[in-house]
C-alpha cells in the first residue's frame, strides 16, 4: 500500500466525491456544476473531514478521467477515458512532436499526429475544459475556506491552520492550469474566488497577463505553502511553486515576449542548493518503475501525479493510459507489469536518433522494442511501423510485482531535479548574467554519467544539445511540445520528423500552429473569446 494521503485521501475521493458532472463546467464559464452543489455545499462542509477531501478531489482530477468511481468521462463532446488530465496533455505535447506518435483513428485524434488540428478538435476541448474544471473547484474550495466561513462553522484553530495550507495548494493548482491554458492556447480568461458563481462571460486577457497573474500567484505562494520537504508524498510544497515559476521564466521570451532567463537560473540554483530535493543516485529506470515513490527516486520528484492500482481505479486514464497504449506487437506485456496493449504509442525515427543506439548500450535512456518494429513509419495505425518505448513500467524496481497489472502504481513525474539542472545550463546557454557555464556542465554531465552516457565538454555546450539532451531526459514527462517552441523548432521547417506535417517524410507547417486554437465549443459558449490568429 502506499503512502497514506494518497490512499486514504483518493480512496475517501473516489467513494464519497466522484460523483460529480462537469458538463455545466465547461468553456471558461465559472460554474460549479449542479451536481457539485451537494459536495461543496455548506451542509458537506460541516463535515471537518471534508476539507482533505476536496483538497484529494483536486490532485485526483489532475489523473482520473472523470468524476464517477471508475472515472469514466464527464466531458460533453470527447469520450471516455480520454477526458483524463494528464493524459490530454501527454496527447497535446508528445503526439504533436517528433517523440511520439499514436496508431487510433479517434474523431480527430490523427490531426495532432500531423500538427493538422483545427478549433473543432474535441481533444483540444477536452483540455481547454479539464484545465477550466480544475480552476473552478481551486475556486470553489477558496470561497467556503475564508476565514469568516471557517469560523461560523466552528472550525478550531488546528484545523484552521491546515486548511490554510490546503488553501495554498488549491491556488498552486490553479496556477498550473492556468500555466497550461497559457502554454496551449495563449489568451484566456482569469476567473478566481473573487469572481461571481454563475453564467457569465469573463473577460479574455492576453497571454502576457496571463503570464503576469501566474507569476504574482506563485510568488506569493512561498509565503503560504508547506516549507520543501515537510509536505506528504504527492503534495506540493514551495519547491513546486519556485520550479514551476523557472519554468515559465525559461518561456517568457515565448509568452510575452520578453526573456527572463535569469530569473529562471536563480529560482534553478534555489531549487537545486536549497530545497532539499536532490539527484537521485539510482538507475535512471528506477525513476519510471511501479514503486518510484519509496526506491529511492522520489528524493528527485518535487511534484508527482500520484498512480495507485487499488486506490485509484481509473482504467484509462493518466499512467494506465501511457503504460497500456505503449504495448503491442511482439512486447510481452507481462514484463512491463501490465495485463495487455493497446496497440497505440510509439516514437518516431528522428527521436530514436537522438540516442546513439536503439538498445540503451550507449545511453540506458533510449530503451527501445524494436523486435519486428520498422524504424520508418510508413503506416500511422500500424503499431509496428516506428519503435515502442519502455521507459514506463509497472514492475518495482527490484523486479517483484506491483500491486496489480491493469491499473499501473507508478507515478508520473511532473517536476524533478533532472529538469532544473537542465533549466540551469539552458538558461545560462541563453546568456543569463548568474549563470555559470562549468556549474552547468557539471550538472549535464551528471545526468549523463547516471544514463551511461559518454560525458561532454564545455565546446559540446550549446543550444542544439541543449534540446537534444531535454528530449534524451526527459521524453514522455509531457515537455517537448513547449519546448521545440521555446527552440523555435516546433512549426514551420527548421526541425522536420515523419509524418509532421502529415506526409511520411515530414513538412512545414504554419507558424500560427505554435498555439493551439480556442476550440470552436468554447467560443460558441462564450462569444466575447476571440480566435487566436491562423485559425
Amino acid at each position: 500500500m502506499k503512502n497514506s494521503f494518497k490512499y486514504i485521501s483518493y480512496l475517501l475521493l473516489l467513494i464519497l466525491g466522484l460523483n460529480m458532472s462537469l458538463t455545466s463546467c465547461t468553456n471558461d464559464l465559472e460554474v460549479i456544476p449542479t451536481d457539485d452543489d451537494e459536495f461543496l455545499s455548506e451542509t458537506f462542509f460541516e463535515n471537518p473531514n471534508s476539507y482533505k477531501q476536496v483538497l484529494a478531489k483536486m490532485y485526483s482530477g489532475l489523473y482520473v478521467g472523470g468524476n464517477d468511481g471508475d472515472g469514466s468521462a464527464d466531458i460533453t463532446g470527447i469520450g471516455g477515458d480520454f477526458s483524463s488530465y494528464l493524459r490530454l496533455l501527454f496527447v497535446m505535447q508528445e503526439f504533436t512532436t517528433d517523440e511520439a506518435i499514436i496508431a487510433w483513428a479517434d474523431g480527430t485524434l490523427p490531426t495532432l499526429n500531423t500538427q493538422k488540428w483545427s478549433p473543432n478538435n474535441e481533444f483540444l476541448y477536452g483540455v481547454y475544459s479539464r484545465a477550466f474544471y480544475q480552476i473552478s473547484l481551486s475556486n470553489e474550495f477558496l470561497r467556503q475556506t475564508t476565514n469568516d466561513k471557517l469560523t461560523s462553522r466552528g472550525v478550531d484553530s488546528a484545523l484552521k491552520t491546515q486548511i490554510a495550507t490546503f488553501r495554498a495548494e488549491a491556488r498552486f493548482l490553479r496556477a498550473f492550469s492556468y500555466t497550461q491554458l497559457m502554454d496551449l492556447f495563449g489568451n484566456v480568461p482569469i476567473t478566481t474566488e473573487n469572481d461571481p458563481v454563475g453564467f457569465y462571460y469573463p473577460v479574455q486577457k492576453s497571454r502576457a497577463e496571463v503570464f503576469a497573474y501566474v507569476e504574482s500567484e506563485l510568488k506569493d505562494l512561498d509565503n503560504s505553502l508547506a516549507p520543501s520537504k515537510t509536505n506528504e508524498y504527492g503534495r506540493v510544497d514551495k519547491a513546486a511553486a519556485k520550479f514551476l515559476l523557472a519554468q515559465i521564466y525559461l518561456n517568457a521570451k515565448v509568452y510575452t515576449g520578453t526573456e527572463r532567463n535569469n530569473d529562471a537560473v536563480k529560482l534553478s540554483a534555489d531549487i537545486i542548493n536549497n530545497s532539499g530535493y536532490t539527484f537521485a543516485n539510482v538507475p535512471y529506470r528506477y525513476l519510471f518503475s511501479a514503486d518510484n515513490n519509496r526506491n529511492g527516486a522520489q528524493v528527485e520528484t518535487i511534484f508527482p501525479i500520484v498512480s495507485d492500482g487499488n486506490a485509484i481505479r481509473a482504467t484509462g486514464g493518466g499512467m494506465s493510459f501511457i503504460l497500456h497504449a505503449s504495448i503491442g506487437g511482439s512486447m510481452d506485456a507481462a514484463a512491463q507489469g501490465m495485463n495487455g496493449g493497446w496497440q497505440g504509442i510509439r516514437t518516431r525515427k528522428e527521436f530514436v536518433q537522438l540516442f546513439p543506439d536503439a538498445t540503451a548500450t550507449g545511453d540506458k535512456r533510449g530503451n527501445f522494442h524494436t523486435d519486428g518494429q520498422t524504424l520508418d513509419i510508413a503506416n500511422v495505425g500500424t503499431f509496428t511501423n516506428g519503435y515502442a518505448v519502455k521507459k514506463y513500467t509497472n514492475v518495482n524496481a527490484d523486479g517483484s510485482a506491483a500491486q496489480r497489472n491493469d491499473i499501473p502504481d507508478t507515478d508520473f513525474p511532473v517536476f524533478r531535479i533532472a529538469d532544473a539542472y537542465l533549466m540551469y545550463a539552458e538558461a545560462t546557454l541563453r546568456g543569463a548574467a548568474d549563470g555559470n557555464i562549468s556549474t552547468a556542465l557539471g550538472y549535464i554531465n551528471k545526468i549523463r554519467t547516471r544514463a551511461g552516457a559518454t560525458i561532454v565538454s564545455q565546446s559540446d555546450l550549446n543550444l542544439d544539445f541543449i534540446l537534444a539532451e531535454r528530449g534524451r531526459e526527459l521524453f514522455w514527462e509531457c515537455h517537448r511540445r513547449t519546448d521545440l517552441i521555446r527552440f523555435g523548432k516546433f512549426s514551420g521547417g527548421s526541425k522536420i520528423w515523419q509524418w509532421k506535417g502529415g506526409t511520411q517524410n515530414g513538412a512545414s507547417t504554419e507558424n500560427y500552429r505554435d498555439l493551439m486554437p480556442i476550440p470552436s465549443t468554447a467560443i460558441q459558449a462564450n462569444p466575447t473569446l476571440k480566435q487566436n490568429t491562423g485559425y
